[in-house]
């Protein structure tokens, strides 16, 4: 059963046309920010050049790419979350999706994996961009690969987040809102140098560091899967709910 939500997901989000707005504009967007680094990288190689270590293009324009990828993608990430849940309330549908022979929990499961499987298509794209570069050198495959895993990762806590703040609110636009405000939160904690050290451990932006410094830390890891679930089991929890409501 979850294979077919997860598929009813997939083909949803294929078929809206705000999904696919979204994804254009992020392959703009991010295309332009790689190109960017790389203008900057040629003008630098001279320089670079004089060094016997001197860092590469893998660090010095894919790293720093997904690096803002994860910012552009917490900005959008409530455009593709708000609907999963929300939208099937304000149309009326959630009781006969809850009244489903299908367990809550392979329901969630199943809307999240489809989020993830269309949300993989901007991190094919990075890859993608890095991979470019192998035909002028020799790219450090190793941290592509650890960005890659990391911006995966923190996809799925921004998906788990939305997800569950979907199931809450009554409508999308709501979800959209509490979501991005919850996320810019959860990134602001660590830019605030005042702020208490416990709260700035929840930063998930901070965990991403590491997989962006080509570090695959297993605190991190551990970190981010633990949220991840955390917030699919409050959504769990919230389709329960609804079920005995209903």
């Amino acid at each position: 059963m979850i294979a077919v939500v997860a598929g009813k997901e997939v083909r949803a989000l294929f078929h809206s046309p705000l999904a696919w707005a979204v994804l254009a504009v992020l392959q703009a967007v991010l295309a332009w920010i790689f190109l960017g680094r790389l203008d900057a990288f040629l003008e630098l190689q001279p320089q670079l050049a004089r060094f016997s270590n001197a860092p590469g293009f893998t660090e010095l324009v894919v790293a720093p790419t997904f690096g803002a990828a994860a910012l552009v993608l917490l900005m959008v990430m409530p455009l593709l979350t708000m609907r999963l849940v929300a939208e099937e309330r304000r149309q009326q549908t959630l009781p006969f999706l809850t009244a489903a022979p299908v367990s809550s929990t392979a329901l969630v499961t199943g809307k999240f994996l489809g989020l993830m499987l269309f949300l993989l298509l901007p991190v094919a794209l990075l890859v993608g961009l890095g991979a470019s570069l192998a035909l002028g050198g020799q790219p450090d495959w190793g941290l592509i690969a650890a960005n890659a895993a990391g911006l995966a990762l923190l996809l799925a806590c921004f998906g788990a987040v939305g997800l569950w703040l979907s199931c809450l609110a009554a409508q999308p636009a709501i979800a959209a809102i509490a979501t991005f405000g919850v996320l810019l939160g959860l990134w602001i904690v660590d830019l605030n140098a005042a702020a208490d050290s416990s709260l700035r451990h929840l930063s998930l932006l901070r965990r991403f560091e590491s997989f962006n410094q080509g570090i695959i830390d297993s605190y991190d890891t551990a970190f981010l899967l633990l949220f991840c679930a955390v917030f699919l089991a409050l959504a769990v929890h919230r389709v329960d709910a609804e079920r005995w409501k209903g």
